[in-house]
């Protein structure tokens, strides 16, 4: 096992910047704000801690790129933020993918994201991918199928030997497809790659700094090692990009947390065609990201 481990001066930069007027805004946060982004230089914290890679097949070893520290996340031109007419996003499910999303989406709608059971190949040359986004297009797409508990035990057999075309309103070829037994790790990790992806349309590359929800992965157990949770550095991006207390963030995910039912009152999209009702959501493999929650909230509130 490889631990990657930056110095305390690199995160400081990395999430501070040496930018004047960077270094102000982060001043002018609030104190607890402060106190919490700031444990991610400290070498003690039992918060945020180092990124682990476990085998040559670990997203960072296998696809070499650039880190992103928040100065860069900040002046990235293309980089696109909520606008009063666009600050929704919307959740669809879908068969297609991006062109899809793309000709779908809402007018209001800031980002549409699509989940789907089938597997996901974006070019012949990979195997597979939990998901996949795009910025400028403000759309993507996510994967359940290979969350269910059998996946890897299902066989397959034959080959398409003609493409068949069917219209955007034809689900047919859905019927009886393969639906997983809805768990509280099958919700987790479909948790973790969802705002994931969600996090790439704010802009934020993958995080090379701490153990962080924006880590790549390329296989299920480099992505259940990675945790629900931002690191500091990509926390201010987030927070650059949307605009929210910390505190009330974290507490909002506890209340998530700890309610019952699915749904949350108010939050049916208008263009929702159905309402889940009182459906059960299973949250035991959620226990430990909780006990993180509030670990932050008495950080921050000291």
């Amino acid at each position: 096992m490889q631990i990657v481990r930056h110095s305390q001066q690199t995160l400081k930069t990395a999430l501070i910047s040496k930018n004047p007027v960077l270094v102000s805004q982060y001043e002018n946060l609030d104190a607890g704000e402060q106190r919490l982004m700031n444990e991610a230089f400290q070498p003690a914290s039992d918060l945020f801690g180092p990124i682990t890679l476990h085998s040559q097949s670990d997203w960072i070893t296998s696809h070499p790129e650039a880190p992103q520290d928040f100065e860069q996340f900040f002046s990235d031109p293309y980089r696109k933020i909520p606008s009063p007419d666009k600050h929704s996003i919307y959740i669809q499910s879908i068969g297609d993918i991006l062109k899809f999303l793309k000709k779908k989406k809402p007018e209001d709608a800031f980002c549409i994201v699509g989940i789907t059971m089938i597997d996901l190949y974006p070019r012949d040359s990979w195997n597979f991918v939990f998901g996949q986004a795009s910025l400028t297009d403000g759309v993507g797409i996510f994967s359940f199928a290979r969350y269910g508990s059998d996946f890897y035990s299902l066989r397959c057999e034959g080959k398409v030997k003609k493409l068949k075309k069917t219209s955007s309103s034809d689900y047919s070829i859905f019927d009886n497809y393969y639906i997983p037994e809805i768990t509280s790790v099958l919700l987790l990790r479909s948790c973790k790659t969802l705002t994931h992806e969600i996090g790439h349309i704010f802009g934020l590359r993958h995080c090379q700094w701490l153990a962080c929800l924006m880590q790549g992965s390329n296989h299920l157990e480099e992505a259940d090692r990675r945790p629900l949770n931002l690191c500091p550095i990509c926390l201010r991006k987030l927070q650059c990009a949307i605009g929210f207390s910390i505190v009330e963030r974290y507490k909002a995910l506890v209340q998530w947390i700890d309610d019952e039912s699915a749904g949350t009152p108010g939050a049916t999209p208008k263009h929702s065609r159905e309402d889940n009702g009182n459906l059960l959501k299973p949250m035991e493999a959620f226990k430990e990201w909780k006990e993180w929650i509030i670990k932050c909230l008495t950080v921050l509130q000291k």
